[in-house]
């Protein structure tokens, strides 16, 4: 344990604050991936299947079967499931209504996206930062030096400067593919509340006045 500390403490000297701040950052960011993978299990995305069987038994009449195929399912739009199949007739304002609880459904979900998207953006941008001031400081060294410079010295101060860089790309891209894998997982969630809505909202209705392609703009397709 006493050796790691010490590697850590070693990789730190030679990075500067800047390296510091990085493992910081991909501390946070790997502490937010954990509470999201935590929330999405604890949620039940992707058990997609008790949901699609209930909307399938709604569309064929079967209202009690439904009702009770959705109030069984462990994901998180369940209970949208049985309000919106429980809802009588179609209107904006009902539909307005299971929405915005939809939305907020997705919301929740979205929690946290902003924090590990600004970490891959700004990651990189602060590895650059960090290795220019590097490069400032080894050309200064070079500049001080005059006709005796040391060329293995320099090569060792900008490689030093290098360094950051390559930690912050190294924290920027697992953050920003675990990021685009949770969009595309919510991104399904979304879709899903939208069936929902549509389907218990167009139930009975004719396909010229409820269409198969819903053309209501929820803003959850580009949750």
């Amino acid at each position: 344990m006493t050796g790691i500390l010490d590697s850590v403490q070693e990789f730190l000297a030679l990075g500067g604050p800047v390296v510091a701040i990085l493992l910081a950052m991909s501390v946070l960011a790997l502490a937010l991936v954990l509470v999201k993978l935590w929330q999405f299990q604890r949620a039940g995305l992707g058990a997609h299947g008790p949901i699609l069987a209930a909307l399938d038994q709604f569309d064929r009449g079967a209202r009690t079967a439904a009702l009770q195929q959705a109030a069984g399912a462990r994901n998180h739009l369940a209970p949208l499931a049985v309000l919106a199949l429980r809802a009588e007739g179609e209107g904006e304002a009902l539909r307005a209504r299971l929405t915005g609880l939809a939305e907020e459904a997705i919301a929740r979900l979205q929690s946290g996206f902003r924090l590990l998207d600004s970490i891959a953006q700004v990651a990189p941008l602060l590895g650059l930062f960090g290795t220019v001031l590097g490069m400032i400081t080894a050309f200064q060294a070079l500049q001080e030096a005059g006709a005796n410079v040391d060329p293995s010295a320099l090569a060792g101060g900008i490689w030093v400067a290098l360094l950051t860089t390559a930690v912050g790309l190294g924290v920027a891209m697992p953050a920003a593919l675990v990021l685009t894998w949770f969009e595309a997982r919510v991104a399904r969630e979304a879709r899903l509340a939208i069936q929902i809505v549509d389907v218990a909202l167009c139930a009975g209705l004719a396909q010229e006045v409820c269409p198969l392609e819903a053309p209501h703009n929820t803003g959850l397709a580009h949750a």
